[in-house]
């Protein structure tokens, strides 16, 4: 679970911010702190990995909060949710390191995809040590491979398509090879072959080159569920 501190000296709209981040799932809520100084005393007594925060308090600001955890070496992020909109409040808080900024008033909708967002990040960060610059691009960067677009290459069809991911998912994250895949969808290999690097082009799957004995590369795939979204606009 990720722990959570709401920074907010509006007790209505902290009970707001409570209630929405009850409704995305993966997040456990720490404590509410109504000033900068109350949130100082709970980062000194308790473990937080993200900190919703208004940039608006008595006394210090969050900016000021943000700048101090920065300073002080704190592995703690911050979605600002905030009235200030001015651009030179903006672009201090991002170049503190802000993960997000919400100007209020909002949606739930903008809320549920700040925070689904960076649950999907959090998690992807704490289970890799190395990364290649597609993963760093993709789940980091949130740049878009440009190779990518709407149409399939040709001769693949998104029935024959639809087959194999479907195969591919039931393989949960064990490795395969292009041989598990054709018994499963009851497709030649010679297809399937086709089809798997289309899959590891848009980096769907994960792919591992080994050799033989006789030196001739044989290639296991690996699917992370994590990187479903980039098949759906094929499908």
């Amino acid at each position: 679970m990720i722990r959570v501190l709401i920074v907010e000296d509006d007790p209505m709209v902290a009970e707001f911010n409570k209630r929405y981040l009850e409704q995305v799932g993966g997040f456990q809520l720490v404590s509410i702190a109504a000033s900068v100084k109350e949130a100082l005393c709970v980062l000194e007594e308790e473990v937080v990995d993200l900190m919703l925060m208004d940039i608006f308090m008595p006394g210090k600001t969050g900016l000021e909060l943000l700048r101090h955890i920065r300073e002080a070496g704190r592995k703690t992020d911050v979605i600002f949710i905030t009235a200030a909109s001015d651009m030179e409040r903006i672009q201090t808080a991002l170049r503190y390191g802000a993960v997000d900024y919400l100007i209020k008033p909002f949606e739930f909708e903008r809320f549920n995809e700040a925070l689904s967002a960076y649950r999907e990040k959090f998690a992807f960060m704490k289970n890799q040590h190395t990364l290649s610059q597609a993963e760093l691009d993709r789940q980091i960067l949130q740049k878009e491979a440009k190779a990518i677009t709407e149409e399939l290459p040709k001769g693949l069809t998104r029935g024959t398509l639809q087959v194999i991911v479907e195969a591919v998912q039931s393989m949960g994250r064990s490795p395969f090879s292009t041989e598990d895949i054709s018994e499963r969808a009851g497709i030649s290999r010679v297809s399937v072959r086709k089809y798997l690097k289309f899959l590891s082009d848009i980096h769907f799957l994960g792919v591992k080159v080994h050799y033989g004995t006789i030196g001739r590369p044989v290639y296991q795939y690996q699917y992370d569920e994590e990187n479903e979204s980039v098949i759906k606009q094929f499908l």
